[in-house]
């Protein structure tokens, strides 16, 4: 004990000795000298022998703890839960003693570290701060585990004076149906109970943070309503949402208790707003003689961050965006057939390729010029070579142009080289760890990660192989077959054809994302494999899936919105615009050039148009571009420029499109874009 007071003393000591030094320190000595300088040696001395006091008490107390659960235990009267329960809250007891003695040392130990320190120096404060959070972590830990511990005791003492009420007393038939539900209710919840928290809290690389638990509260004219009827449920469903030090926001994914039903009202009402305000915004687009889903990104803007901030579940809206990625296309592939895929691989495969290269090698020399570190180069090249295939898609829809003898169709050339883009999209994230590596400048990471490329681009061509020879097995053995029975039992009744057609999307989703292939292109290869049953299959699923693909894809545009920040956009215009500008005619340029070079002669005046599909950036840039950003490849300034380009060019696209279209596309086999 006179450990703790001496550390206290000389703790003292040595700040005045540290105060000395500075001038404003010597100020705030001089008025503290004399009575006040008496007053606080008392106050040490006094406090020195209460926490003195204090402890030995505490040493006391424990031993009269362990006499009185050897008592307990030897006491025969008591009933087994009751002895539990007493035996147990005074462990509990006792814990919460030892844990209140500990951290009365680890502050003194907190406070000894800073006396040592030098009070300017910022590491050393901040990481007498980081360990403090630690403890504080740990302490939150243990003080919830004694929480759990004694509502468990509670439990336990309410079960023994339930049983004991029932030895006094005879149990009606309707309460002896009661207790054995009761007790079945509990072995349920027993059972379903996982204890996720204290199964993961001790595995490696799993940090404790404090958050905030933040309710929905609703306000009518300044003032509260029914407040504490809504605490009450929220509480109870678990429905309010969390927030870290990051400023990340949480929603109860899985709960505690599975028996009750549950739904994310944040969710419900965001989805809400995006469908009200796209058809707005849709309309007017469509009145401008403008694409409508110029209107749904608006939407998104909007009610985005940067518009009202109305979104609150921003990942589930662009999550459920996806599903109409999916759905896209599966649509296009119903209008691909294999026929048609077999007949511009080989175009599709080299184009792709050597627009990728030549994107990269335009970088590197950019990089050079402007002494950018290759890494972020070859990185940003990347990601702006790729196009975005849903916007294109909807460009495409409603059936593709004639094909003459010896001719190459444009549409079919330009999805062939998109979904190539898709699997060097599967590829590129697999290969991001390299370049983290390379960032890092470690060299023998980097020959190591160089091979390891290597083996990627092995493994991307062998699951490629396995995954057409799975296409060619369905086609011959089972589509016909699974499609004839889906028919013949949705007739008066389309469920049963939405969802075995909507289930076998997800079959093929599943299966490219098995072999670490882009997920799109599966769902793109299902689409063309129900394509070569006919007409007349094309057609039926095609109006049982085009709805649902057009309620998704409005979802998938506004969630684009989202991203999109306007005031940056006005702050760094002038720069954006040339950028985008510059990027989107490279892209071009690029595109003619490569497409010039491997089409056939009787095919080579296709190549404007589908060089105009390919000049603009893939939306998933978004994705690409904040894992870059977290890896430390980019900086945020630049992760910003990528979302804004990408952005713009997305906006640009579309009259782009036109342009080309209305100058090298017959009158009668131009699309409206949608």
């Amino acid at each position: 004990m006179q450990v703790v007071c001496s550390l206290l003393c000389l703790g003292l000591a040595g700040v005045l000795g540290a105060l000395q030094k500075d001038q404003v320190a010597q100020h705030a000595i001089k008025l503290h000298r004399g009575r006040g300088a008496t007053h606080g040696h008392s106050w040490v001395a006094s406090n020195c022998k209460r926490l003195v006091g204090l402890l030995r008490q505490k040493n006391v107390v424990v031993r009269k703890l362990a006499v009185a659960g050897d008592a307990v235990r030897r006491d025969r009267a008591l009933s087994e839960p009751e002895r539990l329960f007493q035996v147990h809250t005074l462990e509990v007891f006792q814990k919460e003693l030892n844990e209140s003695e500990h951290l009365v040392f680890q502050a003194v130990h907190s406070l000894q570290r800073a006396l040592q320190g030098d009070y300017k120096d910022v590491v050393n404060m901040k990481e007498s701060s980081r360990q403090r959070l630690e403890a504080l972590r740990e302490a939150a830990i243990k003080e919830e585990q004694e929480y759990v511990e004694l509502v468990a005791a509670e439990k336990h003492q309410q079960e023994a004076v339930k049983t004991a009420l029932a030895q006094n007393k005879t149990l009606s038939m309707l309460d002896e149906i009661l207790e054995d539900v009761r007790r079945a209710a509990d072995r349920l919840e027993e059972e379903i109970e996982e204890h996720a928290f204290d199964n993961n809290k001790q595995m490696k690389g799993v940090n404790v943070e404090a958050v905030l638990r933040v309710e929905d509260d609703e306000e009518d004219g300044g003032k509260r309503k029914n407040m504490s009827r809504r605490k009450e449920v929220e509480d109870d469903l678990g429905l309010s949402m969390l927030i870290d030090s990051q400023n990340n926001q949480y929603v109860l994914t899985k709960p505690r208790d599975s028996t009750m039903p549950r739904a994310d009202h944040h969710f419900i009402k965001d989805v809400v707003s995006v469908v009200m305000l796209s058809l707005p915004c849709g309309w007017l687009c469509s009145l401008m003689g403008l694409p409508p889903m110029f209107g749904y990104i608006i939407c998104g803007v909007l009610l985005g961050p940067s518009g009202l901030n109305s979104i609150k579940s921003m990942v589930q809206v662009e999550t459920l965006g996806e599903f109409g990625v999916f759905f896209t296309l599966f649509v296009v592939g119903l209008e691909f057939s294999p026929e048609r895929l077999h007949k511009v691989w080989k175009t599709s495969v080299q184009g792709s390729c050597y627009l990728s290269l030549l994107m990269v090698a335009a970088g590197l020399l950019w990089g050079q010029v402007l002494h950018i570190r290759p890494t972020q180069t070859v990185f940003i090249s990347s990601c702006l070579s790729l196009s975005s295939t849903p916007l294109v898609s909807r460009f495409l829809a409603g059936g593709g142009r004639g094909e003459k003898e010896g001719e190459l169709d444009y549409s079919s050339v330009l999805l062939g080289m998109l979904v190539m883009q898709d699997v060097q999209l599967g590829l590129f994230i697999a290969v991001m760890p390299t370049l983290i590596q390379a960032q890092s400048g470690d060299l023998d990471s980097f020959l190591f990660g160089s091979l390891r490329v290597f083996l990627l681009l092995a493994q991307v061509l062998v699951s490629l192989a396995a995954v057409l020879l799975l296409c060619a097995f369905l086609k011959s053995f089972l589509i016909g077959p699974y499609y004839k029975k889906l028919h013949a039992e949705s007739k008066g009744n389309k469920e049963i054809l939405v969802l075995g057609m909507t289930a076998f999307v997800f079959f093929m989703l599943m299966v490219t994302e098995f072999l670490d292939i882009s997920m799109e292109l599966g769902c793109f290869l299902g689409g063309a494999l129900l394509s070569s049953q006919g007409h007349m299959v094309t057609t039926e699923v095609m109006g049982c899936i085009e709805p649902i693909r057009d309620f998704l894809a409005i979802i998938f545009f506004a969630s684009i919105g989202l991203h999109v920040f306007p005031t940056f956009v006005l702050y760094e215009l002038t720069i954006l615009v040339v950028l985008t500008l510059s990027l989107v005619i490279m892209k071009f340029l690029m595109a003619v050039v490569v497409l010039s070079g491997i089409l056939p002669p009787g095919s080579r005046h296709i190549r404007w148009i589908v060089s105009a599909g390919l000049a603009q950036v893939s939306e998933f840039s978004f994705v690409l571009g904040s894992r870059a950003r977290r890896a430390g490849i980019i900086s945020r300034e630049v992760y910003l420029l990528v979302l804004s380009v990408t952005t713009l060019s997305l906006l640009l696209a579309p009259v782009l499109w036109r342009v080309t279209t209305h100058k090298w596309v017959p009158r009668a086999e131009r699309k409206t874009v949608t």
